[in-house]
């Protein structure tokens, strides 16, 4: 098994296991919520989650370096790194919501090599590596090959986003009336969901004013694999913008002259 092969089979036994640690608290009573500065929300099963892949990561890969969301950056030597965010959509696992996920994601020299999406109360993961694919495992099934909707007008397209006040925020709020006044349906179906549903082509576009690079880190392969295409508001595709939008590919030009344009 080659380098990448191998971290994308430990990418999803992390998943797993972090999903898996979330669903022991989901819908319980110790949830140990907090609201921290940026105003996200931060609970016992994040810290613990990011914590336990750590803890793989320390034993199967030692010299690769982490960025997480929650225990901060370890510095490494492989020229790998890893990107964890253990509940990306905390507000919905907060409340009660099954539409939160985690995110394991790794980059070898600076090139986003393997991307993860578990849902673990949906009982989805979508996944994908460089040059092998995107594919889609539900309900334990034997995962099937994922592909982007072949939606082919704006009007015809149903957009998603996380919340509105990423645009609020950004002084773009033009922008979320285009997109809902030039599309078919929006939906706010939000966090790293949304990107799993363009990958699998139940929505057509997904567009975030806001995001951190742990967020960003697993939706440019795991797109881009399903036959779409991920950049960030710039055009650019960079994990690191503090912004991103993805969409079947057939539609991303036209959201980025919506994007320019405001």
């Amino acid at each position: 098994m080659n380098d990448q092969r191998e971290r994308l089979a430990f990418a999803i036994e992390a998943a797993d296991a972090a999903g898996a640690l979330a669903m022991r608290y989901f819908q319980g009573s110790e949830l140990g919520a907090e609201l921290k500065r940026d105003r996200t929300v931060v609970t016992k099963a994040d810290r613990e989650a990011e914590a336990l892949i750590r803890a793989m990561l320390a034993e199967r890969f030692p010299q690769d370096g982490i960025v997480g969301e929650e225990h901060g950056v370890k510095q490494g030597t492989s020229g790998w790194i890893w990107y964890l965010d253990p509940i990306d959509g905390t507000q919905a696992f907060a409340r009660g919501v099954p539409l939160f996920g985690t995110l394991v994601a790794a980059e070898k020299d600076d090139k986003p090599t393997v991307g993860v999406i578990g849902m673990p109360a949906m009982r989805e993961l979508v996944y994908a590596s460089k040059g092998e694919g995107c594919w889609w495992r539900k309900d334990g099934e034997k995962p099937v090959r994922a592909r982007v909707s072949d939606c082919a007008k704006l009007e015809d397209a149903m957009w998603c986003t996380t919340w509105m006040q990423g645009f609020k925020d950004k002084g773009q709020m033009g922008l979320f009336q285009a997109l809902t006044d030039k599309t078919a349906v929006f939906r706010g179906w939000g966090d790293c969901y949304g990107y799993a549903l363009v990958a699998t082509g139940r929505a057509d576009i997904m567009v975030d004013p806001v995001l951190a690079v742990w967020d960003a880190a697993p939706l440019l392969i795991v797109v881009e694999e399903a036959g779409g295409k991920y950049t960030s508001f710039e055009g650019k595709p960079d994990i690191r913008a503090g912004s991103g939008f993805a969409t079947n590919g057939t539609l991303h030009e036209a959201v980025q002259r919506l994007i320019a344009q405001r």
